[in-house]
């Protein structure tokens, strides 16, 4: 095995061992689009077409990740998602 296969082969292993979480959020029949899609460039820091594309998924598939990264970075935008009204979890 090559030196180069070898750190090929190491640099998998890391890849699969961090654990990304995510903070999926769930339809309601409360809010409106543009009130999800203000919410989600604000909380999420989504581009407008991110965030229409996200509340589409979510109003017709029921859910949508969202957002995904490391819990501490995560939890704050989770928690004003929630103020904001939005049914939303990290998983």
């Amino acid at each position: 095995m090559s030196s180069k296969e070898k750190y090929s082969e190491e640099l998998l292993l890391e890849e699969e061992v961090i654990k990304q979480n995510e903070i999926v959020l769930f339809n309601d029949d409360v809010n409106t689009f543009d009130y999800v899609i203000d919410t989600l460039i604000y909380a999420c820091d989504h581009t407008p077409e991110q965030a229409e594309q996200c509340s589409l998924i979510v109003h017709y598939k029921g859910k949508c990740t969202v957002k995904t990264g490391p819990f501490e970075d995560l939890e704050p935008r989770c928690s004003k998602l929630l103020e904001a009204g939005l049914s939303a979890e990290i998983v």
